[in-house]
């Protein structure tokens, strides 16, 4: 009885050894690893301690850092991953018609067709008249943008 005792306990040994010797893959290989996987996002990074692995950086959405973490997460050795990284705000769409309606802008060129000097025009999303006219040519000008209502417009126009 004896010694079916100590070879059962000395097969424990054994096992447990057996296991304990499974070679351990180092931090350093782990990040080697690590970093060629994340390397296809060039705003994110990753660093391996202790066979975790931890993700920081910026993505673009969700997805994409789902599938970066999971695709860390395969790699043998790495135990975890601890996620630090962000999703990037979304960016309005940017705004390219003129905040002028073109109807606008046509019934104040019809209104200065009498004085060829003036140039109508959309500067900085605002209605703007440029060229050279008199006082009288300003007045005139003047009330019948104003009898437009036409909202702000640049009187950008020289006097003389």
């Amino acid at each position: 009885m004896k010694k079916t005792i100590a070879m059962a306990a000395l097969a424990l040994a054994v096992s447990f050894g057996a296991i304990s010797c499974k070679k351990k893959v180092s931090d350093a290989d782990l990040q080697t690893q690590a970093t060629t996987i994340v390397t296809s996002n060039p705003s994110a990074s990753v660093e391996v301690k202790e066979g975790v692995a931890h993700l920081s950086g910026t993505f673009p959405d969700q997805a994409s850092k789902d599938a970066m973490i999971k695709e860390l997460k395969a790699v043998n050795g790495v135990k975890d991953v601890m996620d630090m990284a962000t999703i990037a705000p979304a960016t309005p769409p940017v705004d390219t018609t003129s905040a002028v309606d073109p109807v606008v802008q046509k019934k104040v060129q019809d209104a200065v067709k009498d004085f060829p000097s003036v140039k109508v025009e959309v500067v900085n999303g605002e209605l703007t008249l440029t060229g050279s006219v008199s006082k009288e040519q300003a007045r005139k000008i003047k009330q019948s943008v104003d009898a437009l209502k036409a909202g702000k417009v640049n009187y950008n126009y020289t006097v003389k």
